[in-house]
């Protein structure tokens, strides 16, 4: 039987680990749940933030609200959105954790997956992944070793260590060029096979196909 996953991403922890550790935060969601998935069958995936405070961040607000409606049309995905409160100049994020936890063990207990995924570093975390494996399920914690909390570390039933190179091909704004990567290989290829056979070298006729470039 194929094992059921659930993904739990804690989505200020990952852009702050994307910005750090790979300088760019224009993640393909729906990508990277897939490979996280891998050959398993995804049960749902979660995101949560907080909601951007429109009247004093209203271009981050605005920005927010184009990145959310991509996660909304990803298929098999929610987002979980809690508030935030300003002491001072810092801003604090309210039960984010707190819903994050209260679904991973939810879900858990009423067996909607067998493998909980927990894309996040944050060692608080700890205590609710070690409840959620005495219910009998697999635990799985995907982070950047810098982020990575010793708590999770020592919790986790297997740690995902991500680094650059997992994002290879998970990045939105790269597609495109990657896509024009592939079609001039393909090009490339079908020059190759369109060349015409030399008749013999240093013969009379015979003709030097030109090598080919891609730039």
């Amino acid at each position: 039987m194929t094992d059921r996953v659930a993904i739990f991403i804690d989505g200020s922890n990952l852009y702050h680990a994307l910005d750090e550790n790979c300088g760019r935060m224009d993640l393909d969601f729906g990508a990277f749940v897939a490979k996280l998935t891998g050959d398993r069958q995804l049960f749902r995936a979660y995101y949560y933030n907080i909601l951007q405070d429109s009247d004093r961040k209203g271009h981050a607000f605005q920005e927010q609200q184009k990145f959310l409606a991509t996660l909304y049309g990803t298929p098999y995905f929610e987002v979980r959105l809690g508030t935030s409160k300003y002491r001072g100049e810092v801003l604090v994020e309210k039960g984010v954790d707190i819903m994050m936890a209260t679904d991973l063990l939810q879900y858990g207990w009423t067996d909607k997956y067998d493998v909980g995924i927990l894309v996040s570093g944050d060692g608080d975390f700890a205590y609710a992944i070690q409840t959620v494996k005495n219910f009998g399920k697999h635990v799985e914690v995907a982070s950047f070793p810098g982020n990575l909390s010793y708590e999770l570390s020592q919790t986790a039933d297997v740690l995902n260590i991500l680094d650059r190179g997992f994002f290879d091909d998970l990045w939105a704004s790269g597609r495109g060029q990657r896509d024009r990567e592939e079609d001039a290989e393909g090009q490339l290829r079908k020059r190759r096979r369109r060349r015409r056979p030399s008749t013999g070298v240093g013969q009379p006729g015979a003709e030097e196909a030109a090598p080919v470039s891609v730039n």
